[in-house]
């Protein structure tokens, strides 16, 4: 497979089409409206979670948006992501729960997960009370539902190896949230691409266990919650063909990129963040071209 391209979304015209890998730098929104109409097969991605990272990156999403906020600006963005998926596509969409901060506007350092910290958070949302669990992952599908997706399955992400929380009045989170949703009633999904235990057919709980990266040479920008790279290629077995195109529209580390090129498919990525881009061309082992 050829080299990937980088574009700087803010400087690139409309795409007449995927012809190589690419790389888009910029807002997802924007760049999404680069893609051409039924270019991609199937979209894996982990958008930022709301209120639980701060990346230092102006227009971010999740930091300091309202939840309101927060889901519809996906809803919107998956509005243009529905757009660029062929008619028989799908999404892998993974999202993190939180709890309120009962107005507290930061998160104190965890000295067990201390990326956690934040000095700005968003306020309580209306109706909740202090450290209530939002249930933001089936909030925003049904978001999504009322859009025109369909919710074809949720998945349980079960990690064995889940990071200890300093809390001692409710169990410790050991899992995350996975939908599969579908643009059409009827779409491409290989039943045989993936199998579960003792050769069963594939079940609704994955235990894949997260697999922590050090730091790339010493770098301070390294991504503080990459996807594994076990999870991606999972989704992308299941829901796309050799050849298909694969999109991650808030790409991160880069991992749905590279299981994407290991499996032999073209990828499209889009990240705000110039610092991670960088690090998923160091990823992808590809010096930057400009």
């Amino acid at each position: 497979m050829s080299p990937h391209a980088r574009l700087e979304t803010p400087r690139c015209r409309p795409l007449a089409r995927i012809s190589q890998p690419l790389l888009l730098c910029g807002d997802a929104s924007q760049s999404l409206d680069l893609l051409p109409d039924g270019s991609v097969q199937t979209v894996i991605t982990s958008p930022p979670y709301w209120s639980l990272r701060d990346y230092d990156t102006e227009g971010q999403l999740g930091r300091d948006d309202t939840l309101g906020d927060y889901v519809a600006s996906i809803v919107s963005a998956f509005e243009k992501v529905k757009r660029v998926l062929r008619d028989d596509g799908t999404v892998w969409l993974n999202v993190g729960d939180a709890f309120t901060s009962g107005n507290r506007r930061y998160r104190a350092p965890d000295k067990k997960n201390r990326s956690r910290a934040m000095t700005v958070r968003p306020p309580t949302p209306t109706g909740l009370k202090p450290k209530d669990l939002i249930g933001l992952p089936w909030r925003l599908a049904f978001q999504l539902q009322d859009a025109g997706w369909w919710i074809r399955s949720e998945v349980i992400w079960n990690k064995p190896n889940a990071h200890p929380e300093s809390v001692r009045d409710r169990p410790t989170k050991a899992h995350e949230t996975l939908f599969l949703l579908s643009k059409n009633q009827n779409y491409y999904y290989d039943v045989t691409a993936v199998h579960g235990p003792n050769g069963r057919r594939l079940r609704t709980v994955w235990d894949i266990p997260t697999e922590p990266r050090k730091c790339l040479n010493g770098c301070s920008g390294d991504h503080p919650a990459p996807m594994p790279l076990s999870l991606a290629r999972q989704c992308i077995s299941i829901t796309s063909s050799e050849g298909g195109t694969v999109l991650d529209p808030y790409a991160g580390s880069g991992t749905t990129l590279l299981a994407a090129r290991e499996l032999g498919r073209q990828w499209v990525g889009i990240e705000l963040n110039p610092i991670f881009v960088d690090m998923i061309e160091h990823r992808m082992g590809v010096d930057d071209p400009r």
